[in-house]
């Protein structure tokens, strides 16, 4: 889509009246916001809503490095299988959670999900400190998991429709990998948590679960001054505000408002309150059928990749290892590091050398090294140190590969029905790949057999090389490029 070249609008009253009556609004709003310099507005941005992704990492990795302490607990004496349906449950609950809560975010907007789904995960977080059973803990894992989920949808959009379009891939790559910095606190929480020394594993795992519940309630407030997507507010129907919203960032970025400059690229909008989800689904699966397919392609295969190793390497490291329970989370440390090191050090590449070449090469690179290091696994030639070294290097590539993931469907579909499409890709992906991947592995696990968890390496290898080769066939060079030209919005006037 080619934007029109033209002097920006000044949406006075008079302007605001016309604009109500036919319900057509022309505006410079994307161009305005892509032109900002970075600035401590975005850096605020990406702190309060990037938090998101520490507790997810938080509550994924105590589900691992706890699951120790469950399997010994006297009350809840849990087995491999047990584990395995309560991470499924949890996985389950966020794709509920991101199909409902993002047809939400697309209908009533980016910021009020900020809070509803944050609340949802506060409280169930919490109660899942209390569970008494099996049942109980998978329940509160389902709704901790659903918030989670919803979390998602919001904020990936939010991200994309504020962050200017040439730090766009490395910085959602950075946010998505934050979930490591979560991982690695649920790590120390766990080595002092489950120490006897200082408190007994059975109150300790209650107690780790509280962690993420005590940060939800710092986020909630820093979220209050993050702004609603004006791109959102002018196609529903609030330019005015919308138009105020991007003055404020402007004069807080650059010291003045942009509005009156010249060579802003405009465009004409037809306002609507809402999306019809025909509309949503036409949209989707047939006039973006290609993207859409390439979005569960590299949902799915990350998804399976990620869920199935992470919410099982303390299984690993326990039963193939004699790591013990309370043990766990210093080789989860190295770990996260590498994790967070890939999006971080890798990220800008994303944006220079272009989204198809590194999503190839990360989805590639870690197909290749799960299956060697499965192979070494399968053989016994790796003690603990090698296993996790070998995690190491093989998430350092898979992490922003997982997180481009997110980067593609959220940057690749119109702007009304982008958080749904990321709810959609993220359920269906995670459905397929990340609910069965936890069961089955802990399913492996359990016949004590390192060639039957080899098999499921391969698998995961497999999926990660498949997804490399459609990324490179299929996948948009998004790089750059406004939100606004790589896929116009339904609301677009000619």
């Amino acid at each position: 889509m080619e934007l029109q070249q033209s002097p920006a609008l000044n949406l006075g009253p008079a302007a605001s009246v016309a604009a109500a009556a036919d319900r057509i609004v022309e505006t410079s709003i994307p161009s305005r916001l892509d032109a900002l310099p970075w600035s401590g507005f975005h850096s605020r941005v990406v702190l309060a809503l990037g938090i998101t992704w520490i507790l997810d990492g938080l509550e994924v990795t105590l589900a691992g490095a706890l699951s120790g302490a469950l399997k010994q607990s006297p009350l809840l004496q849990f087995s491999n299988l047990d584990l395995g349906i309560a991470n499924s449950a949890y996985l389950a609950g966020a794709v509920l959670g991101a199909l409902g809560f993002g047809w939400l975010t697309d209908r009533i907007g980016r910021k009020k999900l900020f809070f509803i789904t944050l609340a949802v995960y506060l409280s169930a977080t919490a109660a899942t400190a209390l569970s008494w059973n099996i049942a109980s803990y998978a329940l509160f894992r389902f709704l901790t998991g659903a918030g989670i989920g919803g979390e998602y949808t919001a904020i990936n959009s939010t991200i994309q429709e504020l962050v200017p379009a040439r730090y766009r891939g490395w910085t959602d790559l950075v946010i998505n990998g934050s979930f490591w910095i979560g991982a690695a606190m649920g790590a120390v929480a766990a080595i002092v948590l489950l120490d006897p020394a200082f408190i007994g594993p059975d109150l300790g795992w209650r107690l780790a679960y509280l962690i993420g519940a005590t940060i939800g309630l710092v986020v909630l407030f820093m979220r209050m001054w993050i702004p609603e997507s004006p791109r959102w507010l002018i196609i529903h129907g609030r330019p005015d505000q919308a138009h105020a919203i991007v003055d404020e960032i402007e004069s807080s970025v650059v010291g003045h408002r942009q509005e009156d400059r010249e060579g802003f690229a405009k465009i004409r909008l037809k306002m609507r309150d809402h999306t019809p989800l025909g509309e949503v689904w036409h949209t989707l699966f047939f006039a973006y059928r290609q993207r859409a397919v390439v979005g569960l392609v590299l949902m799915s295969a990350q998804a399976f990749f990620y869920n199935a190793i992470f919410f099982t390497f303390a299984l690993v490291l326990t039963d193939f290892y004699g790591i013990s329970a309370d043990h766990v989370g210093w080789y989860l440390l190295p770990f996260a590091a590498g994790n967070f090191l890939g999006p971080l050090l890798l990220g800008r590449l994303f944006d220079t050398l272009g989204r198809r070449t590194m999503i190839m090469f990360t989805y590639g690179a870690s197909g290749l090294l799960l299956a060697l290091s499965g192979y070494l696994f399968s053989i016994g030639a790796l003690s603990a140190q090698g296993q996790t070294i070998a995690w190491m290097v093989i998430f350092f590539f898979a992490s922003p590969a997982a997180s481009a993931a997110y980067l593609t469907v959220s940057e690749t579909f119109p702007l009304e029905v982008r958080a749904l499409a990321i709810a959609v890709f993220y359920a269906v992906g995670t459905g397929i790949g990340g609910v069965i991947g936890p069961a089955l592995f802990g399913a492996l696990i359990d016949t004590g057999s390192r060639t039957s968890v080899f098999a499921g390496y391969l698998l995961g290898s497999v999926l990660m090389i498949a997804a490399a080769i459609v990324a490179w066939r299929y996948a948009v060079s998004a790089e750059r490029k406004p939100l606004e030209q790589i896929a116009r919005p339904l609301a677009f006037m000619e």
